[in-house]
């Protein structure tokens, strides 16, 4: 799929880019029973995910974040590792090749009364273990996605800010965090609503402020974060970030390369390349 300039343009400019509907409904059904399974426990290949906030069985009375859901379940794996992603990802991020970081899965229940926003916040504060700061995401909707649902909210423009000290992705009052934002960058804060329907996918660089409120749908609101970095990303070691998932995976040293089975191959330009190497 090749990218006119101007998406390419609007995405280096704002830091994010919606594309347009990539998955049919077909394939929307399946990624929704899937994940019901994963949420429920049901682990298709009997491996469980990274981590996740809420057990199996519990009352959904939350955001639920579940981390590397991919390892669980050959559908969900199948999106993930999709390679139409990846060829996007690798154009607008202007590299030859993209790796995944990992995936969230996340569940946004409507009018639960309990932590459902997700506070504004830059990816790269996660991440600072890895460099440079270049990596993606890509947000699949399986659902119709609007404010009234709880859509991500970007801040056009502020992956040139560099990082910033404040920004919490669990933070539930976005009005302050936003001006603690304000006070710390000296910038606007202006936003812009990422609405889509089912099947599309928006994507934004890991320094572009992010957040979304309530959801009062009625209905839930389902998505899965991919994650992703250029192929030849590297550890850097003594961050704050080196408590991370991926560092552990990694079990390397500063300055090495993310490769391997954890860290797959969606997408590398003019190779014919085993994903995991």
């Amino acid at each position: 799929m090749t990218l006119d300039k101007q998406d390419v343009q609007f995405y280096q400019q704002n830091g994010y880019w919606i594309a347009p509907t990539l998955f049919g409904e077909e394939e929307l059904t399946l990624f929704r029973e899937h994940m019901d399974r994963i949420i429920q426990g049901d682990y298709e290949t009997k491996r469980p995910p990274w981590a996740r906030n809420i057990d199996p069985g519990a009352p959904i009375d939350r955001l639920i974040k579940i981390d590397n859901s991919y390892w669980c379940d050959s559908v969900i794996a199948k999106l993930v590792l999709s390679p139409v992603i990846g060829e996007i990802a690798a154009q607008l991020a202007g590299v030859e090749g993209i790796r995944l970081w990992h995936d969230q899965m996340l569940y946004k229940p409507s009018q639960s009364g309990g932590a459902v926003n997700v506070g504004w916040h830059q990816d790269y504060h996660y991440w600072q273990c890895v460099t440079p700061p270049n990596l993606l995401t890509a947000w699949v909707a399986f659902d119709d996605i609007t404010e009234e649902i709880g859509c991500m909210k970007v801040v056009p423009g502020s992956h040139e800010w560099g990082l910033l000290p404040e920004g919490d992705f669990f933070e539930q009052d976005l009005q302050s965090l936003q001006e603690k934002i304000v006070k710390a960058s000296g910038k606007p804060f202006e936003t812009a609503k990422c609405e889509m329907p089912a099947g599309a996918v928006s994507f934004h660089h890991c320094l572009t402020l992010h957040g979304s409120g309530t959801n009062t749908s009625g209905r839930p609101r389902r998505s899965i974060a991919i994650h992703l970095m250029p192929d030849g990303s590297r550890y850097r070691a003594g961050s704050p970030a080196d408590g991370h998932m991926n560092v552990k995976l990694l079990s390397g040293q500063d300055g090495d390369a993310f490769l391997g089975p954890y860290f797959p191959i969606l997408h590398r330009a003019r190779q014919q390349a085993n994903p995991f190497c």
